[in-house]
């Protein structure tokens, strides 16, 4: 239970890898805060069922009011924040497409999302994590960010920014006694991959060839990294990145 005692919130946990997150960082012993667009109140009664403290909140992670309200709400739940993990995101309504087809409005939501939305919830927790001089920011990438994956120029770009955001939040932050890392799974059978079978389809089987351990990656794969990065072990690392994709990128 090495997080007896700590408040961790996860954007975009109510289904998939956030999910996932959720479950692993309630099982160490973590209260837990949902924000998610949807589907938040039932993912939580799940965990509850389950013995675990869970709160949840209906967010826009790309809405400044709706990430301090976000924060609002973990502080009135548990009284502090302790972690906080950026895994909302677009990516699995994809439809890949040359990046010459891509329009002004498709960079400016998958950006407003991946980067300014990440950016906005690290800026909610800011407050508390200074006062208590301690804070863990775990934001989610993509192994697409070193690859450089064909069909899909604005989601790569925008997890591109992600790991650039990490180095320099944790220069800057370290200083308060924040950490701030990052996590790159690869191409991961989520719930929302699923829900999107072109996606699956075109994506799975190259991924698979690509990889050094010749499997599909599921979201539990990708939950030991975050639990490292929040927890204990991880009390001398900031700023990186830690890509768990089967070997398909030696990062």
């Amino acid at each position: 239970m090495d997080l007896a005692g700590k408040v961790a919130i996860v954007t975009g946990g109510a289904m998939g890898i956030g999910y996932a997150i959720c479950e692993a960082l309630a099982a160490q012993g973590a209260s837990i805060v949902i924000a998610d667009l949807k589907g938040g109140a039932a993912a939580a009664d799940k965990l509850r069922a389950k013995g675990h403290k869970v709160a949840h909140v209906d967010a826009d992670v790309s809405s400044e009011d709706d990430t301090q309200r976000m924060a609002i709400a973990a502080l009135d739940a548990f009284g502090g924040i302790d972690v906080l993990v950026n895994n909302a995101a677009i990516y699995s309504s994809l439809s890949l497409k040359p990046f010459e087809q891509l329009t002004v409005a498709d960079w400016r939501k998958m950006l407003d999302v991946n980067v300014i939305g990440q950016f906005l919830c690290c800026k909610a927790v800011l407050p508390t994590f200074k006062k208590q001089s301690s804070g863990r920011i775990i934001s989610i990438s993509s192994g697409v960010a070193f690859k450089g994956n064909p069909g899909m120029l604005h989601y790569v770009a925008s997890k591109g920014a992600i790991v650039s955001m990490t180095r320099t939040l944790a220069t800057e932050l370290g200083e308060h006694g924040i950490q701030v890392n990052s996590v790159a799974p690869g191409f991961t059978l989520s719930d929302g991959v699923h829900n999107n079978p072109e996606l699956a389809s075109t994506v799975s089987g190259f991924s698979v060839r690509g990889r050094a351990l010749k499997r599909d990656m599921l979201p539990a794969d990708v939950v030991g990294a975050v639990t490292f990065f929040a927890g204990p072990h991880s009390a001398f690392i900031t700023g990186q990145t830690l890509v768990v994709d089967g070997g398909a990128y030696y990062h």
